[in-house]
């Protein structure tokens, strides 16, 4: 879509599900959250101007809402999580059956299929989301924290008041958990015999 168009409102409308799942996940305070879309979406109707279409509407959408989270989160005086929950959601020895005692997967792992062409599906993103669901909920907001809002692990460490190496292990168990499902929900399915 090049340039905003008259039906810029409708266009931004289509996003906002997508974007309040994002926020909720992030703020843990569906008032907030809601409040943060409403400011991401008035700032991209102000802002309709410097689209330039480089990008997808979606993406444009997301690094306006990855600033007003942060924002929020810098701007929140909350209570931090405590790191004992952020480690109730799994055990480190929940992923010893995935590994050889050599340190192998277990069973070694087959090809994926083209990345690309898995990438650009949109069932591929639907079992993405599936398997991001699954995460239990500490988990899943501390991934999202560094790979979606790209927080620097200093400042996701300070805003949940954990180590830099509490940060590794939980970000560990998701990397790990998201590739299981993964190799269960779509790869299994897409494999060629």
């Amino acid at each position: 879509m090049h340039g905003m168009d008259p039906g810029i409102a409708s266009e931004l409308a289509r996003h906002r599900s997508y974007l309040l799942r994002v926020a909720r996940l992030q703020l843990r305070d569906p008032a907030l959250a809601e409040d943060v879309v409403q400011d991401t979406l008035a700032a991209a109707l102000a802002a309709k101007d410097g689209f330039t279409g480089k990008s997808s509407v979606k993406t444009w959408l997301t690094g306006i809402l990855k600033h007003k989270i942060v924002d929020a989160i810098r701007r929140k005086q909350r209570d931090p999580v405590a790191a004992s929950s952020l480690f109730e959601d799994a055990d480190l020895e929940d992923f010893d059956a995935l590994f050889t005692r050599r340190g192998t997967w277990d069973p070694a792992l087959s090809a994926w299929p083209d990345p690309e062409q898995s990438l650009s599906r949109r069932e591929f993103m639907e079992v993405v989301q599936l398997c991001l669901d699954r995460l239990p909920p500490n988990t899943a907001r501390v991934f999202m924290m560094r790979e979606v809002l790209e927080l620097s692990s200093d400042e996701i460490c300070k805003e949940l008041a954990i180590t830099a190496n509490n940060l590794w292990v939980i970000l560990y168990r998701a990397r790990m958990s998201l590739r299981q499902c993964l190799d269960t929900h779509w790869f299994e399915g897409q494999r060629q015999p």
